[in-house]
């Protein structure tokens, strides 16, 4: 059975950059979640990347993002990633 280990990791942004950067982290490969918080560190958004980044679901992810820009100024994007698992050493 093949286990994934997740590593967050959290960018703070304004407002106006991010749609561009949730755009930007849709079209890497190894995003899981992404999560979108206030200044307060409370959550607006989950997103599953898995889901997302087929592109008809992805319009309406970046839409909803868009309207939570326009609410606050600052916010902080959590990023769930995941490592695969390096391969056995061959003997």
């Amino acid at each position: 059975m093949t286990s994934f280990s997740a590593k967050f990791e959290e960018i703070k942004v304004l407002g106006e950059e991010l749609v561009e950067k949730i755009k930007e982290l849709i079209h890497q490969g190894n995003i899981r979640r992404v999560i979108i918080k206030d200044e307060k560190g409370h959550t607006f958004i989950e997103i599953p990347l898995g889901l997302a980044a087929i592109g008809a679901i992805a319009a309406p992810v970046l839409a909803a993002v868009g309207a939570i820009a326009t609410m606050v100024s600052k916010f902080t994007v959590v990023i769930e990633k995941t490592d695969e698992p390096e391969p056995p050493p061959a003997a």
